[in-house]
């Protein structure tokens, strides 16, 4: 009454409503910065660095840079979460009380702008990837669905197969950089789609320093919405293994399941692993791989049980188990030992992997960590075995995309061979040449793996010759040379050249470089930076390089962008450029 006797002029009453307004538009500001606190059941904690039940994990309290010791504070929503300022993201939980972070370990994540967590995370916030950037088809895999169902491949037993209901809980560790981004997230949620929640503790992704735009805020986001899956991001490139051994010490599981970024798993995968393990702890197990086509993605089911090995380049291959392995066994669905198991996806006892020495944190690039701990496993006491009524499908990319053997991979293969293959290191430094053998010899320090072996007693890699591998020497048979092909007439020497659409032979100028580098059996030349590469020979120390199913001889030639390739023409023993002769290193 008081205002309406006050303000009767047409000018106070639209102060009034201004004032209104302005009341109005505070408040709505006041709701869109200030988010209302979750429930208990929602609320957002990081948990303290530590390895399980805060038992020390050596070595990796230096995978992180260090930043300044802080307290942790009530955190918002994941969704709201930075990537810029993101180091870890926890699952949502009751715990209230957070307790101090340790030193050197974590920062705190500061507050962003909330998204609706309704809406969905489109294509368009992700950077566009270009196709076969990642050695796949990423156009035809974006128009596949994240979610989808694998056709049933397993045995028919298997079906009926009975787990205990106190089987081990298990934490599945994935590390990726630059990954896909519907590779990354289709693997995801095949583990949570396929698993039992009791004894799935928890997905741990580790982005192991990503610079792609839709591995950022995008993915954190993503990830805030899904429960189970925790996010942990390295502030400098670690490696596979690196990233790895990082969410194996953040994990919490009893079992530790570390798997590629890209692989999908069949449904009842996860229970046929923890029962072997709960009956054998000093194991490590691998599911029976199938394979995910790059370009296509359709799944194919493998039909023979197969035996990972190695050869005597340290190079992982397939193997049928043989009739008579076979016959010893009492049910097609046991599992069976295998010298070597794959990469891709290993579970092991979290336990046993820390006391037989974990991953070596040295090998700073994937592709023979899984030789090493298989070959460690085998010889200080453990087993290695693969279960058939298990099934993940792994994506085999592009091979092209990554075929080359580089010097690091080399330095992890030394590494194994100084540590754990005894004399029968020197068939192996065979392969490789004596200057590049020295060279790489005195850049690995494996001090502390060979302690290691003394530690836990191991035997010797004559015992797993003989009792594990014993058809190694006549499946992979010593090569009676190696080093450099030089062709007389050019001067010039062989050499492999490699980017992601082609794969040559060439010439130029000899170097030390390994793409140089070549293997001479008594039938063929096979150049040591590939495999998919090889030259038939007849047994000569310098002679001509005949193709046999032509019967012409190899001889350089010039292209019409000037690069000097190789040819097959008509064999003449006078023409010096088809003279090629062996300069071992």
């Amino acid at each position: 009454m008081l205002l309406r006797k006050r303000c009767r002029s047409l000018l106070c009453q639209l102060q009034i409503l201004v004032l209104m307004l302005a009341l109005v538009f505070l408040l709505v500001m006041v709701a869109m910065l200030d988010p209302e606190v979750q429930s208990e059941d929602n609320a957002i904690y990081l948990n303290q660095y530590r390895y399980g039940g805060g038992q020390g994990w050596a070595g990796v309290g230096s995978l992180l840079e260090p930043v300044e010791e802080t307290h942790l504070e009530v955190l918002s929503p994941l969704s709201s979460l930075r990537d810029e300022e993101l180091i870890a993201i926890g699952m949502p939980g009751n715990q209230r009380r957070l307790d101090k972070v340790r030193k050197s370990m974590y920062r705190i994540v500061k507050q962003h702008k909330r998204r609706n967590e309704n809406d969905a995370v489109t294509h368009n916030e992700q950077t566009e990837p270009a196709k076969n950037i990642h050695g796949l088809d990423e156009e035809g895999s974006q128009k596949i669905a994240l979610r989808r169902a694998i056709p049933e491949g397993r045995h028919s037993l298997c079906l009926k197969e009975l787990y205990s209901e106190n089987l081990p809980t298990a934490s599945v560790i994935i590390a990726f950089h630059n990954e896909a981004w519907s590779t990354l997230l289709r693997t995801v949620h095949s583990v949570l789609d396929n698993s039992p929640k009791r004894i799935l503790k928890e997905i741990i992704l580790v982005d192991d320093l990503s610079h792609q735009g839709h591995l950022k805020t995008a993915l954190s986001e993503y990830v805030s919405r899904i429960g189970g899956v925790k996010l942990i991001r390295s502030n400098k490139r670690l490696g596979v293994i690196g990233g790895r051994m990082l969410g194996a010490a953040r994990a919490t599981g009893e079992i530790l399941v570390f798997m590629d970024p890209h692989c999908e798993c069949h449904p009842g995968w996860l229970e046929p692993l923890l029962s072997r393990i709960m009956k054998n702890r000093n194991c490590i197990v691998s599911p029976v791989l199938d394979v995910i086509d790059w370009r296509t993605f359709k799944y194919y089911h493998s039909t023979d049980l197969r035996q990972g090995v190695f050869d005597w380049n340290l190079d992982f291959h397939w193997v049928t188990l043989s009739e008579s392995d076979q016959k010893v066994r009492q049910s097609p669905i046991v599992p069976f030992r295998s010298p070597v198991i794959p990469g891709y996806v290993i579970v092991v006892d979290r336990h046993y992997f820390q006391n037989i020495g974990a991953f070596d944190t040295f090998m700073n690039v994937s592709g023979v960590e899984n030789i090493e701990l298989s070959i460690r496993v085998w010889l200080c006491g453990g087993s290695v075995e693969i279960v058939p009524c298990s099934r993940v499908g792994h994506l085999l990319k592009n091979q092209t995309y990554s075929t080359f053997q580089n010097e690091t991979l080399l330095k992890n293969k030394i590494r194994i061979a100084e540590v754990w293959m005894d004399t029968y290191k020197d068939i192996f430094y065979h392969h490789l040449g004596k200057e590049l053998v020295t060279k790489l010899i005195e850049m690995n320090d494996v001090t502390d793996l060979k302690q290691l072996r003394l530690r836990l007693g191991c035997k010797g890699f004559t015992w797993f010759l003989s009792d594990i591998d014993p058809a190694m020497n006549s499946t992979y048979p010593v090569l009676h040379s190696s080093g450099q092909l030089f062709n007389s007439g050019a001067g010039q020497c062989v050499q492999y050249f490699y980017n992601r659409t082609i794969q040559l032979i060439e010439l130029s100028r000899c170097d030390e470089k390994m793409n140089q580098v070549l293997v001479y059996y008594d039938k063929k030349i096979q150049l040591r930076a590939t495999e998919s590469l090889c030259l038939d020979v007849r047994n000569e120390k310098a002679g001509l390089v005949i193709h046999l199913p032509t019967g012409k001889c190899m001889e350089p030639g010039k292209t019409p962008i000037g690069n000097t390739l190789l040819f097959i023409k008509p064999c003449n023993y006078r023409q010096k450029t088809q003279i090629w002769k062996i300069i071992q290193k």
